[in-house]
């Protein structure tokens, strides 16, 4: 008896001491470590999924979308995780990568056989297919398939190609800004990330009333440019046109509203379609604000532009005009073509585009007064224009100057120009000698919808509006009497500059020609310039490049509205 109770005191002992145990180790699980444990346990039945920002787009100044995203996404497979699949037990839902091939094929429009090829392996991640609608993407996702993973991806759009492209630009895979603007105006196109966090179920499915969290992505600013698409397309086709027609290597065209300095067409021959621009070399896109040359005898108009303003020079002067010219330290200098010694006034210079003759006449300037009226010009400096690349052209220092270049520059050779800063020198005589600072954003619309516009354009003045009223009329007797009269315009007056001149693009010695000009020359409201690098059918630019300029024009003034000239010119006399 005494044995019995002994074991039983003993049983009740262990018994309690058991209890005991597992007690503590309740209390110890549920009080003390439960709490981390229910928070490891959501976690392992947590997925994550990033959202990506959206770009914001990119538009002409009507709205018209010239960079936009799209919704795509890309379906990928952990195929460690292929296993973990369960089916409902019947053949056409089994268990593992058959289960998974059988559900996921139809959706990708591909066979099970080839599918489950793919998804069987090792690897943690392997694309199944990038690109994919947002439709096919939601019905993917409502599979629930624990090794299928759905990512939203930033692809870019170009609706319109090849035009613009050179200035939009494009981004990499990740939607990251490469070239053009997306590049340049990456900072405030870009959205931020987000990503999206649930406790899913067996299959992968969301946990109804489960645990979620999300940290919404934000789409970016959208840029309103001052490109007109209309006249972008115009500018494009037309010079493309004639860089075959002439046999020219390349070229550019411009359009600038000469009030307000906004850029409406910026083309480039060489200009890429975004949507496949190949392999990116960095740099510009936009060989207008790259590409430096001589600007030849447009650059003639800074001269008569310097003299008249400090008023050595009037229209009207006589000046006995030979083929050839020797200045005062020796130098020969030779006009294009040749001919007989010739009486001009000083707008009959410009008209027939004589470099002898201008050589007198801005003989009549100091060395350094010539240096300063390229540089007030914008000549040696960027326009500021926001597109990556742009260069400032080569202007040396007076003091620099060689014998011989002291005089070239007064017909524009010895420096050099790219097309945008060329061109602006025309706009800047066409707004009364203001020169206004050349831009290609006119404004940013946030993502609820504010618009800002961007900030007025900076102005600085060059000569006086005397001077440039001057000039103007000068440049239209080169239209009405003189080498440029290819670029006239029916109904308006047009007044403008040919060009021609030796360069080196590329390594390679050339001829680049062209023309610039403004119009209505009465009303100045656009300046358009041409340039064409090494063309085979013609060297002047009153041959090859003054069309292309009429033709860009009038399309430009009657995608604008603007009225025919409402009075005829009166033009110095060219010869006495």
């Amino acid at each position: 008896m005494a044995g019995s109770h002994g074991r039983m005191v003993f049983l009740t002992v262990v018994l309690l001491l058991v209890v005991t145990l597992f007690a503590g180790r309740l209390v110890y699980v549920q009080a003390l470590r439960g709490p981390s444990l229910a928070e490891a346990a959501r976690e392992s039945r947590l997925s994550t999924v990033a959202l990506i920002g959206t770009r914001g787009q990119i538009t002409d100044r009507d709205g018209v979308v010239l960079a936009t995203s799209v919704e795509r996404y890309d379906i990928s497979v952990n195929q460690t995780q292929v296993d973990e699949y369960r089916g409902d037990g019947t053949d056409a839902d089994p268990s593992g990568a058959l289960g998974v091939a059988r559900r996921l094929a139809p959706l990708l429009g591909m066979d099970v056989a080839v599918l489950g090829g793919q998804i069987v392996g090792d690897s943690g991640f392997k694309y199944l297919r990038k690109g994919v609608l947002p439709e096919v993407a939601r019905e993917i996702r409502a599979l629930g398939l624990p090794c299928i993973n759905v990512d939203k991806v930033a692809e870019r759009a170009y609706p319109n190609g090849v035009n613009a492209g050179n200035v939009i630009g494009f981004v990499n895979s990740n939607g990251q800004g490469l070239e053009g603007l997306e590049m340049s105006l990456d900072d405030e196109l870009k959205g931020l990330p987000g990503k999206d966090v649930y406790e899913r179920g067996a299959k992968g499915q969301p946990v109804p009333g489960g645990y979620s969290d999300d940290e919404p992505a934000t789409t970016g600013r959208s840029v309103r440019l001052t490109l007109d698409n209309d006249i972008q397309w115009k500018a494009q086709s037309l010079l493309d046109a004639q860089v075959d027609a002439s046999g020219a290597s390349s070229g550019s065209a411009v359009v600038i509203n000469v009030k307000t300095g906004e850029i409406l067409a910026l083309a480039d021959s060489d200009s890429r379609d975004p949507n496949n621009p190949g392999d990116s070399a960095g740099g510009s896109l936009a060989s207008s604000i790259s590409d430096v040359f001589e600007p030849g005898s447009t650059g003639k108009v800074i001269t008569m532009s310097a003299v008249i303003e400090a008023g050595l020079v009037t229209p009207t002067d006589q000046w006995t005009v030979p083929y050839a010219y020797t200045t005062d330290n020796g130098q020969v200098i030779h006009d294009s073509h040749e001919h007989g010694t010739e009486k001009l006034t000083t707008a009959g210079v410009l008209a027939e585009s004589s470099n002898t003759g201008t050589v007198q006449i801005g003989s009549k300037l100091t060395v350094d007064q010539r240096h300063a009226a390229l540089t007030a010009f914008g000549f040696g400096s960027k326009t500021g224009v926001e597109l990556p690349g742009e260069s400032s052209g080569l202007l040396a220092d007076a003091d620099d100057w060689d014998g011989r270049t002291k005089w070239n520059v007064l017909f524009g050779q010895g420096v050099a120009v790219t097309a945008l800063q060329a061109t602006q020198v025309f706009a800047t005589i066409a707004n009364g000698g203001v020169r206004v600072q050349p831009h290609i954003i006119e404004g940013w619309t946030d993502p609820d919808g504010t618009y800002t516009p961007a900030e007025e354009a900076a102005r600085t003045r060059v000569v006086s509006e005397a001077t440039a009223d001057t000039v103007l009329s000068m440049m239209e007797s080169v239209v009405d009497d003189g080498t440029g009269s290819n670029a006239a315009i029916p109904g308006y007056r047009v007044a403008g500059k040919t060009g021609t001149a030796q360069n080196w693009m590329h390594g390679v010695q050339g001829i680049t020609a062209s023309f610039i000009g403004v119009v209505p020359a009465d009303d100045p409201q656009i300046a358009v310039s041409v340039i064409l690098h090494e063309p085979k059918s013609s060297i002047y630019g009153g041959t090859v490049a003054a069309p292309v300029f009429r033709d860009i024009a009038a399309y430009t003034l009657s995608e604008l509205g603007i009225a025919p000239s409402g009075t005829k010119a009166t033009l110095y006399p060219t010869t006495w």
